[in-house]
């Protein structure tokens, strides 16, 4: 069984304290935290490092990194309609497979050792998953307006049962109906049909836009929470994009179903969506977890860009710095990103038992003095370029700055082509 032995470092622990330790791993587990003696197969002295689990990416399209600067400053439903959705219907497999990996690359150089995706050809997503060594969460997305709304069941139906628990269980499976102004109240009940039948979970937006949500309400005469609740979505365990304008009301049915929210403030604020009441659903009880959305939406895959966010932009919204202060904003995109994926009990935490999920960022720059509390440092200060080494199932993806699994050289060349060719008019 493969050892590492981390020695000496600082470890953000999850109580939000940060102590000196040595940590032990064993094939894929934390074994021993406390001040160790034994020998492993690889010993790392993490003096002048912080150890952190591993950030959780609650919210990707993750092969949407090929549409990075493509199309900017411009609200969602123009930049979608206009440029996203044509230039994505030039994708082929083997792009969402390179885009992907991108992303991937990129999230792991910057600390993320897990993400939630919802995108197509999944099967091609899971394979650069599977290749590179990451811990995803995958959903294949739907649209019931699309002529491929039925093909996108029966799609999702083999995804799950190929690729559910593989990867040594690094790679689980969502159904990802993609809204409701893209999946009519008849296709989201066959949704709910098939995630009965696979005892799946949903990753859906919800209320990302106030347009979205007049154009529900005058519709339906409801809310998307509401209407959600009506059809049946929220009674499998659903993963919710964005929920930027929710009501008292809807945050009611969101505790009482158990909602986890994926919040994308850094896409939110690009976007001109608006600010989730994030700080309310807290207070509800409802988890809430950290996500970048699509690269092209967000041009920035760095979850301590969002943590950052999420803390001093709430700050502002409610003119209170205890809002979301920092040890809320770092446990979500840790432990509370974790949780909002199902993946709560096995990584999201530096404990015994866990997932050797783990982060560890050099200290050694001028922005991590003077060290009056590290904490805050990892959350107002540090950067995705300070990240030095991630471990992912007890595995070395990211080893003294250098990727340990993927070709860079030849990714940057494969996606700078394919990107390029994707946004040619035809």
């Amino acid at each position: 069984m493969n050892s590492i032995l981390l020695k000496g470092g600082d470890i953000l622990c999850a109580d939000g304290q940060v102590r000196q330790a040595d940590i032990v791993i064993k094939g894929s587990i934390i074994t021993q935290i406390g001040s160790v003696d034994d020998t492993a197969e690889r010993v790392i002295d993490c003096q002048n490092k912080l150890i952190t689990p591993g950030f959780v990416n609650t919210h990707t399209h993750a092969a949407m990194t090929l549409f990075r600067s493509y199309a900017d400053d411009m609200l969602l439903m123009d930049w979608l309609q206009s440029k996203i959705w044509p230039a994505e219907a030039n994708l082929t497999a083997d792009d969402v497979y390179w885009g992907t990996q991108l992303a991937i690359a990129e999230m792991i150089k910057s600390g993320t050792t897990c993400f939630a995706d919802m995108y197509f050809f999944m099967p091609d997503v899971a394979k650069a998953v599977a290749e590179s060594g990451i811990r995803a969460v995958l959903s294949r997305g739907m649209a019931g307006i699309a002529p491929t709304a039925n093909q996108a069941l029966a799609e999702s139906e083999n995804f799950y049962k190929e690729w559910h628990n593989a990867a040594d269980g690094r790679i689980t499976v969502m159904l990802g109906p993609h809204a409701p102004y893209t999946c009519p109240p008849d296709y989201l009940k066959k949704v709910t049909a098939l995630a009965d039948k696979l005892e799946a979970q949903i990753h859906i937006h919800l209320s990302e836009t106030a347009g979205e949500v007049a154009d529900c309400q005058k519709q339906y005469g409801k809310s998307p929470i509401a209407l959600m609740q009506e059809l049946g979505i929220l009674d499998h365990g659903v993963l919710a994009a964005h929920c930027v304008h929710v009501s008292p009301t809807d945050i009611d049915i969101m505790k009482a179903k158990k909602v986890r929210v994926a919040h994308n403030p850094g896409s939110n604020m690009k976007l001109a969506s608006g600010v989730a009441p994030v700080p309310d659903m807290l207070q509800a009880g409802i988890c809430v977890g950290l996500g970048t959305d699509g690269a092209a939406s967000n041009n920035n895959l760095d979850m301590l860009e969002e943590v950052r966010l999420a803390a001093m932009l709430h700050k502002v919204q409610r003119l209170d710095p205890l809002s979301i202060p920092a040890q809320t904003a770092v446990d979500m995109a840790t432990a509370k990103g974790a949780e909002a994926l199902s993946l709560g009990s096995i990584t999201g935490k530096i404990q015994p038992n866990y997932k050797a999920d783990l982060t560890i960022f050099d200290m050694q720059q001028p922005h991590w003095y003077p060290r009056h509390d590290r904490l805050s440092l990892l959350t107002y200060a540090a950067s995705g370029r300070d990240v030095h080494t991630v471990i992912v199932d007890g595995k070395i993806l990211l080893d003294n700055y250098r990727l340990t699994t993927i070709d860079e050289e030849r990714l940057l060349s494969e996606v700078n082509n394919r990107g390029m060719r994707l946004v040619q008019p035809k």
